[in-house]
């Protein structure tokens, strides 16, 4: 089982032709519950690891993530507002949001118990790390699964306009590395951060349409290019790569510092294509729509 941990939210996205104020349509997202569709839809044993609003919007989410296959036993419930994230569109299909989160119920999260024993791996990411109370939450969660050897997924996804003191976050951002076996970033991630990081056994970056590339701890570097695709939106992209990632070490025994050290150029090259092709399709459509497996098999 694949553990996401994380927000679930509403994003609201522009719908129309340059009118000053466009439509916006309701779109079920936030990373870490895209991720864990995703993987549902990928085929993976997934849970999502959360706490989701009782409101119209919770029910639709949790609705999701069911029809994904994703098990919702580790999701507490609570009274409060699901977050909003309104959309702004660039020309390429690049998306920039607007958080509506003050008192929404994600941000109540409280350190579950122990992750079922099929648990093997969680990944985390994006607001759920910025925004307290919650935050420290998913902090410890990360700490205490990571000390009793679970494989974990970072991607920070960063969005500065929801982090109030920069350098509070990049130092509390190098304290979890320690804890992370594959870090996930954008270039515009890495940017705001710095630079790439040491620490993690691999890392993963994505270049939008200039394709990815990992280097790991045992100096293993492989790129690969994008999948070319007519662009409707980036939303979403960057959680289907997460999903993609790890659904592709899973299959190859690799859910593990040891496993990815083992894991030679073509094995990674295989991982890092089969990220790119689900990406591909996630940005072919409007909002964050992972693909299906059977989207995929056809070019395996």
């Amino acid at each position: 089982m694949i553990v996401v941990a994380g927000e679930s939210l509403i994003d609201l996205v522009p719908h129309g032709n340059g009118e000053p104020l466009p439509t916006l349509l309701p779109r079920l997202g936030g990373g870490p519950y895209n991720t864990a569709v995703a993987l549902g839809r990928l085929g993976a044993r997934a849970a999502f690891c959360s706490r989701m609003s009782t409101d119209g919007f919770g029910e639709a989410l949790l609705t999701g993530l069911r029809d994904a296959g994703v098990d919702t036993g580790l999701v507490a419930r609570g009274p409060e507002p699901t977050t909003l994230a309104v959309a702004s569109l660039g020309a390429d299909g690049s998306a920039g949001y607007g958080f509506y989160a003050e008192g929404s119920a994600d941000r109540l999260f409280e350190l579950p118990p122990r992750l079922p024993d099929a648990a093997r791996a969680v990944a985390f990411g994006t607001c759920s790390l910025v925004l307290e109370p919650g935050a420290s939450a998913y902090e410890a969660l990360l700490r205490r699964e990571a000390e009793r050897g679970l494989f974990t997924l970072l991607d920070p996804n960063i969005r500065p306009g929801l982090i109030p003191d920069a350098d509070a976050y990049r130092a509390r951002f190098a304290g979890w590395l320690p804890s992370v076996s594959l870090l996930k970033l954008s270039e515009d991630d890495a940017r705001w951060l710095g630079g790439v990081p040491e620490g993690p056994a691999a890392v993963v970056l994505t270049r939008g349409d200039e394709g990815m590339s990992v280097r790991t701890r045992t100096g293993t570097e492989v790129s690969v290019p994008a999948t070319q695709v007519r662009v409707a939106d980036t939303i979403g992209a960057g959680d289907t790569v997460n999903a993609a990632l790890l659904h592709g070490l899973a299959a190859r025994d690799a859910l593990s510092a040891d496993g990815m050290a083992r894991l030679d150029a073509e094995g990674w090259r295989e991982v890092l294509d089969f990220a790119a092709r689900a990406a591909a399709v996630t940005c072919s459509r409007t909002g964050a729509e992972p693909p299906y497996a059977w989207e995929l098999r056809q070019d395996d």
